[in-house]
Parts: C-alpha cells; structure tokens; sequence
C-alpha cells in the first residue's frame, strides 16, 4: 500500500565515506583551462566529474548469525558530475552580496549486486551571504531528492513462520544506511542575521531539517511482507535568537533561545500502531565561537531542551527536559596538518516510527598533505541511538533498544595535475549493542555487525 501523503525529513545515521581532502598543491592552484582557447569563467566555481568503484561486504549490515540473514556484498560503481556557480561577480560593483551560489552534484551509484540498493541523488545546494555596515546575513539549503527504490528491504531469510525471528532484532544503523538508499526528499536550510553592535551582537536564527520517505508501505506481520521495513516522514523546525559578546576580536561567548517543532508521521492503522512522537520544544543555550589562537578555531553550542510530546506520544512523561549540544573544533596543526573534531547530541524521532531517541555522535579527523600531491586522511566517529527515553508498555518494547556505530576510516589521495586527482578509502563499521537482555529472544548480538567498505576513485576538474 503506498503511503498517503503528509506534511514532512534526518540522518540520519547513515553510514557516510570519510571525504578526502584534495592535495593542498591541487587546491591552491588556480582555475586552468581546458585548452588555450577557453578558460573557465571566474563566476563557475565548480566544473568536475568523478568515477569510484566501491565493494561493500555487508550492504544491509546484518548481524551473520544463524539462523539468520547472511551478508550480501556488491560492487558498487558510481559517477560524480559536478557544476557550481557563484553569481555574485555578475552583480557589478555591488559590496553588499558576497556569495550567491548554487551547485548541482548528482551521484548516479550502481549496484551490480544488489540491484535494489541502485539510486540516483539529485543535489542541489544554494547559498547566499552578504555585509552591509554593521548588518550580516547568510543562507544555506541543501536539497536531495533520491531517486532509489520505493520498496523497503525486507530483513527475514523467508516468509515461514520463524522466519523473522532474529533478523528483527537488527541494529537501529542497519536500518538506517539502506533508508539513505531509497526514494526520498531531503532538504536542509539556514538562516541567520546578525547585527553588531560594539563588542555586542544579535543574531536571530531558523533552521529547517525534513525528511520525505516515499516507499509503500505493507503490513509486516503476514506473507510476503515478513520482515519489511517501513519508513515514515519526519521534520524538525526551529527559531529563536542569540546574543553575543565578543571577549577578543575573534572569540565570542552566546546565551540563545529556540522555539520548534518535531513532526514524526503515524503509520495508519492496517500497517501499525498509530502513535507517534511528535513534540514541541524550548532549548536554552550557551556557546562560545570563534579563534581563540591563531591556529584553532571552534564553535560549542549546548543546554537544556524542554520538551511537550502529543498524547499519543509512547512517553511515560509527556514534558521532559532533554539535552542539546553540538560542536566543532579545528586545529591547524601545521601549514600541512589538521585535526578536525566534531560533536553533536538531540532528541530525535525515528525514521522507523513510533517513539522517539537521543541521537549522539562523536568525530575525529586527521589530515596531512605529505607532498604537493599525497595526502593521508585517518578518521573516527561512534555514533549512538539510545531509544530508552520512550516507555516500553506504551511503545510495545519498542522503546527497549540503545544501538551504537564505531566508524574506522582512512583513506589516500593524489594529484597527478592540477586537473587529476585520485583517491582510495576504507572503511569498517562496528555495530553493537548496548541495552544488553532484549525483550525478545534471540541473543543480543542480533543487533551487531560488521561492514567493509573499500572504495577506489578518480576526479577530473575543469
């Protein structure tokens, strides 16, 4: 059955490839020509086409017990056009628009494998910033429409009567990287404004994050839909204001207020239960902004949520204080390293329906361009899913599940020209358990797994 449509998107988690810096000597070059006869205009930042062939071990990171699911691999092989612009130079001699940009990146991948897990991602991202006087503005969208399958995986090895027994019990991530895969509308977008004043500023701020899951649906408890998964849609939207303090020139300490609203669609009755999480929610924040020494720079923004689920909400508390926080810190190691770390942590609503979680991750990045041309990438990053907030008799047990990731990733890059480069990543994700006992058998290792991903890819640049 396909589902009715509905107001409202997150990454949520889905597994992502650790991005490889391009040499510094490719970066820093200017924008060459194709041939003397043409050069690339200064108004097109981006002119560039890439190739990666990828085998991935695991592709619905399944837990590789028995009785069970067995891993599928596949060979993965995906093209990378990519067009930007920035309008502004086009604008005369006009100080106030810095940037008016707008990029088109698709990735037509190919599983030769798993037919099924194919997609093509439109993304378009735009962007506008400016400064006039003591007035500042900027805003960010980052638009996909993923044209992928409108059917779910189905995590069962049949359709018997046990035959969902353990797949079932799989990992919150396992459903989370397949979900990336299929026909979905995802948008992004950010607004601020800033006013100085002195050594003072305000900055009042929104910010959109939404999620439109286009696969049918089907009832899961009966033949031949044993062991589908159903996705739902989901957004979160948000305004408020910050006030800032600039303690130096470049550091500044921030109190904040924000006002949104969390939606999670309910499934309709012949699929599942009906409930769901949606919520209204107040945050109060303080941060500190800015580069402190020369060689670092970092954003921290965090405080209390308050929180006001529906009364369908599988809550055993309808108003409940979470916690907010979400950071960056770049060092700038050398002229040729950087250590890049990156946080954040939120009261989120699951893309699976029914109840809500606290979505945290945790990142560290490292970068060294050893030449001209190579540079080495090593990265990791544990991600967690804590689902504990919920009540378990409401939310039928739903609510008894706490999943982690730990990603490993490294990968190398180099530039043979100024035009081509090309690069090689790997990456291994660990999936675990963290609730211990489950609510139902099997084993708790149900909800582990392991997954390989090697990617090999090439990059031309106009």
């Amino acid at each position: 059955m396909k589902k009715t449509a509905c107001l409202c998107r997150n990454v949520a988690v889905a597994s992502a490839l650790l991005p490889l810096a391009s040499a510094a000597w490719a970066a820093e070059s200017p924008a060459a020509s194709v041939s003397k006869g043409w050069q690339k205009p200064a108004w097109v930042t981006d002119l560039s086409a890439g190739v990666k062939e990828c085998y991935d071990d695991n592709v619905l990171l399944v837990a590789d017990k028995s009785p069970g699911l067995s891993p599928k691999s596949s060979w993965i092989t995906t093209l990378s056009p990519k067009v930007g612009f920035n309008f502004a130079p086009l604008l005369g001699t006009q100080k106030t628009i810095k940037t008016l940009s707008l990029t088109y990146s698709p990735d037509f991948s190919f599983y030769h494998n798993a037919p099924d897990e194919s997609y093509n991602a439109h993304k378009i991202a735009d962007s506008i910033k400016g400064k006039t006087g003591d007035f500042s503005f900027s805003g960010d969208n980052a638009f996909l429409f993923n044209d992928g399958e409108d059917e779910g995986p189905i995590y069962a090895v049949g359709q018997g009567a046990a035959s969902q027994q353990y797949d079932k019990n799989r990992s919150a991530y396992a459903t989370a990287v397949p979900r990336e895969r299929r026909k979905q509308i995802q948008d992004r977008a950010t607004i601020l404004l800033q006013y100085d004043v002195g050594q003072f500023f305000v900055r009042p701020t929104a910010a959109l994050t939404y999620y439109d899951l286009m696969t049918d649906w089907h009832k899961t408890s009966a033949a031949p839909y044993k062991g589908y998964q159903n996705y739902v849609d989901r957004a979160d939207v948000n305004g408020g204001v910050d006030l800032g303090y600039k303690v130096m020139t470049n550091l500044a300490f921030t109190v904040g207020y924000r006002y949104g609203h969390q939606y999670q669609q309910a499934y309709t009755a012949n699929v599942d239960s009906t409930y769901q999480s949606s919520s209204d929610y107040q945050r109060a924040l303080v941060g500190v902004e800015g580069q402190p020494l020369s060689w670092l720079t970092i954003k921290v923004l965090g405080g209390p949520d308050f929180r006001d689920y529906n009364s369908t909400a599988p809550m055993s508390d309808y108003h409940q204080t979470a916690y907010y926080g979400e950071g960056s810190l770049v060092a700038t190691i050398s002229a040729n390293q950087s250590l890049t770390f990156s946080y954040k942590h939120w009261r989120w609503v699951s893309s699976t329906g029914k109840v809500a979680y606290d979505d945290s991750s945790y990142g560290v990045v490292y970068h060294v361009n050893a030449t001209k041309q190579l540079g080495f990438d090593l990265g990791f990053k544990y991600a967690n899913s804590d689902y504990t907030c919920g009540s378990a008799v409401k939310s039928g047990n739903s609510s008894l599940r706490d999943d982690a990731m730990y990603t490993f990733s490294g990968g190398v890059s180099y530039a043979f020209t100024k035009h081509l480069s090309a690069s090689l990543t790997y990456q291994y994700d660990l999936g675990d358990n963290q609730q211990g006992a489950l609510a139902v058998p099997p084993s708790p290792d149900y909800r582990g797994f392991n997954h390989q991903l090697v990617s090999l890819g090439a990059q031309y640049k106009f």
